[in-house]
C-alpha cells in the first residue's frame, strides 16, 4: 500500500483549524497537534522546561511548576527576540517528536492521511515534514474578535499575537491549497471534502 500522505494544516491564529481537523479526523486521518506537542515537550522538570525557566523567569511558573502560558506570552509577545529566543528552546524539541510520530503512522496500513495541525508550520519549518500545505483563512477582524473571545485578550494584546506571525497573504503564497473559513459549515465541510478526494489520492 502507498504511504499516507502527510498534510500541513496551518493559518493564522484562531482561524478554526482545529475545527477543521475534526472534521478530517471523522475522515480517517490521523491529526497531529503540534500545540499539544509543544505542551509535552515543556512540561515540568525537562531540559526546555529548565531553558525557559532559566531564560525567563520563575514568575512564569504555575504553583505546581507547570509553566503558565498566559504569563509566558505576555513576556514575548511584542518582543520578537524573546518570542525567537523561545521559538529556539521549544521547535527543535518539537521537532524531533513530530518527526518520530509521522513515522510511525506511515507504517500503518489503515491510515489515508496524516494531517499535522500547526499554527507556525513555516515558521517552525515543519512544512519540511508534509507532502502538501493546507491554509485556513479568515478576515483579520474576525481573526481578532475569535482570539479576544477565545482567549480573553484585550484587542492590543490580540493584535500583537496575530501580528507575531508570518502574514496570511505569505502563508497562502507557500500554499498547496486554500480553505476559507468565513462561509458557512457546509461550504466549508465541501471545501475539505473537495481537497480530501483530491489529495488523499496522491501516489
Amino acid at each position: 500500500m502507498d504511504e499516507p500522505v502527510v498534510i500541513g494544516l496551518t493559518g493564522g491564529i484562531a482561524c478554526g483549524k482545529s475545527t477543521i481537523a475534526k472534521v478530517l479526523k471523522r475522515l480517517g486521518a490521523v491529526i497531529i497537534d503540534a500545540d499539544r506537542e509543544g505542551k509535552v515537550v515543556v512540561k515540568k522538570d525537562s531540559p526546555a522546561w529548565r531553558e525557559i525557566v532559566a531564560e525567563f523567569g520563575r514568575e512564569i511558573l504555575n504553583p505546581d511548576g507547570s509553566i503558565n502560558r498566559r504569563r509566558l506570552g505576555n513576556k514575548v509577545f511584542g518582543q520578537p527576540e524573546k518570542l525567537k529566543r523561545l521559538n529556539s528552546i521549544v521547535h527543535p524539541r518539537m521537532m524531533d517528536n513530530i518527526r518520530d510520530k509521522i513515522r510511525y503512522y506511515k507504517q500503518k496500513d489503515d491510515v489515508p492521511a496524516i494531517v499535522l495541525d500547526a499554527a507556525l508550520l513555516f515558521e517552525a519549518k515543519a512544512d519540511d515534514l508534509v507532502d502538501v500545505v493546507w491554509v485556513v483563512t479568515v478576515d483579520r477582524e474576525t481573526q481578532i474578535n475569535r482570539l479576544m473571545n477565545r482567549d480573553k485578550l484585550d484587542c492590543k494584546l490580540a493584535v500583537q499575537r496575530v501580528e507575531a506571525q508570518m502574514p496570511v497573504e505569505e502563508k497562502i503564497a507557500r500554499a498547496d491549497a486554500v480553505i476559507d473559513n468565513m462561509g458557512t459549515r457546509r461550504q466549508t465541510r465541501e471545501r475539505i471534502l473537495e481537497l480530501w478526494a483530491q489529495y488523499t489520492k496522491i501516489d
